[in-house]
């Protein structure tokens, strides 16, 4: 079941940058090395949704429905124009800010969290990908999919700290620069912008 193919098919997926890696690394830039592992944490658990639907069915819908899948996608587009927004609009300095105890880190893993609850492109991946590595002949094919997932999920999160702690360690160099700061800020909203533009037009 955990075959080569899987585990490298699904590192490279992991590893492409997505909405959840420039959000997480804004956030290691922004607010620092426990702010990123929250920020890691919240995409990793906005994958749940994705496989539960893909258990119970859901994705199957999503899959024949053009009207759930355009509903959810702009939704999810929505979301990611307004990460680009407030991004592009916020001109307060990046620094390294504690997370506060009240509700603060909680907010910022329900953020991460909807940025991938709300991608469609999960649960088409969840449909299409992780069936083909389930053994015909292994028995019990809802634990097999239950035991990729966390996998997946693992390697997810894994891979999300890694870029988020990247970001913080060279924040130094990033706070101690206006004009790296407002490159960044830029760029960040303009990759929110530019992934929902795509998300925008993508086929089912």
């Amino acid at each position: 079941m955990f075959t080569t193919e899987f585990l490298i098919t699904s590192l490279i997926v992991v590893l492409i940058p997505g909405t959840g890696v420039v959000f997480t690394v804004s956030t290691g830039l922004s607010q620092g090395r426990r702010a990123s592992v929250l920020a890691s944490l919240g995409c990793t658990l906005g994958i749940v949704p994705h496989l539960l639907a893909t258990v119970l069915g859901l994705a199957a819908v999503m899959h024949t429905s053009a009207l759930a899948f355009q509903l959810l996608k702009y939704a999810g587009v929505a979301y990611l124009f307004y990460l680009a927004v407030v991004t592009w609009r916020d001109q307060s300095a990046f620094t390294v800010q504690p997370i506060r105890a009240d509700g603060g880190a909680l907010g910022l893993v329900t953020k991460a969290f909807l940025l991938n609850i709300l991608n469609p492109k999960l649960t088409i991946f969840f449909l299409a990908f992780l069936p083909q590595f389930i053994q015909p002949d292994g028995g019990a094919p809802l634990l097999q999919l239950m035991g990729l997932s966390g996998v997946f999920m693992v390697m997810t999160f894994g891979v999300f700290v890694v870029y988020g702690l990247l970001a913080h360690a060279f924040r130094k160099s990033v706070i101690e620069s206006a004009r790296v700061q407002a490159y960044l800020r830029r760029s960040f909203a303009a990759a929110f912008a530019g992934l929902g533009t795509q998300l925008a037009f993508s086929e089912r």
